[in-house]
């Protein structure tokens, strides 16, 4: 679910405050999957592509990473610190390519943008509205304010923060194994999932 959002051309994302930008990416998004079969029945390669070059460019990967590392962040070189945000781009996108293709005909109800008083960053909250009998799931998301347009740094299901949650595995990893330690885990995951295929 945290995709359903940001496919959208770049120079228009620049034009758009960021509930803006959520409400009209969430509906080309859904109308995309809704026109295609093969997403509909959830091509894995298809969904990947979609991912890296419709939604993407919507994340600062680099910011994720860093809230994500906490204070281990400055002990990684810059090599280091390249090589994790690339890992981490790709473990996010290979674990959450499911939540697209799993859309069926959910309700995503986009809500005003709560932004803060120097007006570089903003929570946008959404609701996705399940089929009968289930209870709708909350997601916030939290952006920036970019040159480019505005970006999401971090992303809240059900009161759950992805990064918060990442911070306490990769915290876990590096005192175990060091920086070298956590991006051999996030390697080999990685080559698990795209195994999976």
């Amino acid at each position: 679910m945290m995709f359903f959002c940001f496919q959208i051309s770049t120079v228009l994302a620049m034009d758009l405050e960021p509930d803006r930008l959520v409400d009209k990416t969430v509906r080309e998004v859904i109308e995309i999957i809704q026109k295609d079969e093969e997403l509909k029945n959830g091509n894995k390669e298809k969904m990947l592509d979609l991912i890296e070059t419709k939604i993407l460019p919507h994340f600062n990967f680099t910011r994720m990473t860093q809230l994500a590392m906490g204070k281990h962040w400055s002990s990684a070189v810059p090599e280091q610190q390249n090589k994790l945000v690339d890992e981490f781009r790709t473990l996010l996108v290979r674990t959450y390519s499911n939540a697209l293709t799993t859309y069926h005909d959910e309700t995503i109800k986009v809500n005003q943008a709560h932004t803060k008083p120097d007006g570089n960053e903003a929570t946008v909250r959404t609701v996705v509205i399940q089929g009968k009998g289930k209870q709708p799931v909350p997601i916030d998301y939290s952006m920036e304010k970019k040159p480019d347009g505005w970006k999401v740094y971090d992303v809240t299901v059900s009161g759950v923060s992805l990064v918060t949650n990442y911070r306490g595995t990769f915290n876990s990893q590096v005192r175990k194994g060091g920086i070298e330690g956590l991006l051999k885990t996030l390697t080999d995951k990685n080559k698990s999932l795209e195994g999976k295929k």
